[in-house]
């Protein structure tokens, strides 16, 4: 994603030469590029924000998939593993409550750390995609800031500045298409898996597209 565009470098160039043509400078103008510069640091802690908070939601949405979905297709497997069921009946049929809560206590460590494991393999993904979209955020306003910093020295030291406060707020804005269009994708993802058919093949299934695809959304950008 590229912050200013050619014909907006230009813009930036032909405003330099057009300064340097001048006699006075507006007392105002290097405060306004002050403002500007607070302005984008606002304005890139609030688009961080958002960012974390959506990523949060998806985060949710694979816990809910994994508590109301996953897991008890998983239980069921488990308890309908031979050796597992044999063990079981026995105790059913002996009446005993407490071998019941010793097989409870010892076989729910095993079953935690496979749903702990679930929800790493499927959460890192998300963690790790979050994690580069804000370094791409952050590195495009750093290049905002630059810009400013430049145009404020020229304000400094130009003979006249003919200033336009939505102009420089144009030369110097973030463009979000590209990241619009990974929280899209990102969105789209989640939701699918969401949408996952009910039976343990297909969980299992949308589990693995689920984790190739934010694989490949990331590696695009």
């Amino acid at each position: 994603m590229k912050l200013i565009s050619n014909s907006k470098k230009l813009v930036i160039i032909a405003s330099m030469l057009l300064m340097t043509a001048c006699v006075s400078i507006p007392p105002e103008a290097p405060e306004l590029s002050t403002e500007l510069g607070n302005r984008i640091a606002k304005i890139e802690q609030s688009h961080l924000m958002l960012l974390e908070r959506f990523f949060d939601r998806k985060k949710e949405d694979v816990d809910t998939f994994i508590q109301e979905r996953w897991v008890p297709e998983f239980a069921k497997q488990f308890f309908s593993e031979p050796a597992i069921a044999s063990v079981w009946d026995q105790i059913v049929a002996s009446g005993s409550k407490e071998d019941r809560l010793q097989f409870i206590l010892r076989t729910s460590p095993t079953l935690q750390q496979k749903i702990n494991d679930k929800r790493l393999q499927m959460i890192k993904p998300l963690e790790d995609l979050e994690q580069q979209i804000a370094s791409k955020i952050s590195a495009d306003y750093s290049q905002a800031k630059s810009i400013n910093n430049s145009i404020t020295s020229l304000l400094l030291s130009a003979a006249e500045v003919v200033e336009n406060r939505d102009r420089y707020l144009a030369m110097v804005g973030v463009s979000s298409d590209e990241v619009t269009q990974i929280i899209d994708s990102t969105d789209s993802i989640v939701g699918d898996l969401l949408d996952s058919a009910n039976n343990i093949e297909d969980k299992v299934a949308a589990a693995e597209k689920y984790k190739r695809k934010l694989k490949e959304l990331k590696a695009s950008i």
